[in-house]
């Protein structure tokens, strides 16, 4: 069956992601696979749980090959992160703590503490934050911030983002015309993400106003 006329039958909405992914890699090949992971780093709505097992069903149709899939997703991947990067660098640290000033509810501290914590971690965040639904691409943007050396922001994205991209990949490959099936189990876990970083940040909320009342009352 056509790649396209088998992606438009799968998709509620003929033309949707599905559709235009397919047309990047129908048309361009492996750059239009890159080219569109590239732009799911950037706009996150942009779900790889969609491109990525179709770029890998299009191998196993023939219309690019299985290295050729894996080498341009990853290029793709690391591109969208290294603008992703250069934006935090521009960004920097003045403007993130003048900004940070203005935000309600927040403190200089707990930006000090985030920042601490990359300090330490940062490089496991970008290595295993590649593997991460949502947060794969917002990695990216600290490691800028704090001005993680290139080469080692260059190699972790790079390894992270292979681990990830091989996986969806293989999984369209190897499922075929059940390349959807993909998108249902990494729809569920970007879910799961969401929801925990929303209960999260509830939670903090929370304590927060709570300790401001109480120092309010303190006060009085």
């Amino acid at each position: 069956m056509h790649l396209s006329s088998l992606a438009a039958a799968q998709q509620d909405k003929p033309g949707g992601i599905a559709g235009w992914a397919v047309d990047l890699v129908e048309n361009l090949g492996g750059p239009g696979a890159g080219l569109a992971i590239a732009l799911e780093n950037l706009f996150p709505p942009l779900p790889s749980e969609v491109i990525l097992p179709l770029t890998g069903f299009a191998a196993g149709q023939g219309v690019l090959s299985l290295a050729s899939a894996l080498f341009w997703t990853t290029l793709g991947s690391v591109v969208g992160a290294v603008a992703l990067y250069w934006i935090g660098i521009l960004l920097g640290r003045r403007r993130l703590y003048a900004i940070w000033a203005k935000l309600p509810l927040v403190k200089t501290s707990d930006l000090e503490r985030t920042e601490e914590w990359f300090a330490r971690h940062g490089t496991k965040a970008v290595f295993f934050g590649r593997m991460v639904p949502v947060f794969r691409s917002l990695i990216s943007v600290p490691a800028g911030l704090e001005r993680m050396p290139l080469p080692v922001f260059l190699g972790l994205t790079t390894l992270g983002s292979l681990i990830w991209n091989s996986v969806l990949v293989m999984a369209g490959y190897l499922l075929g015309d059940r390349w959807e099936l993909v998108q249902g189990y990494v729809g569920v876990l970007s879910k799961v993400v969401l929801g925990a970083a929303v209960v999260a940040l509830v939670a903090w909320i929370v304590v927060r106003l709570r300790e401001r009342r109480r120092s309010g009352a303190d006060r009085s």
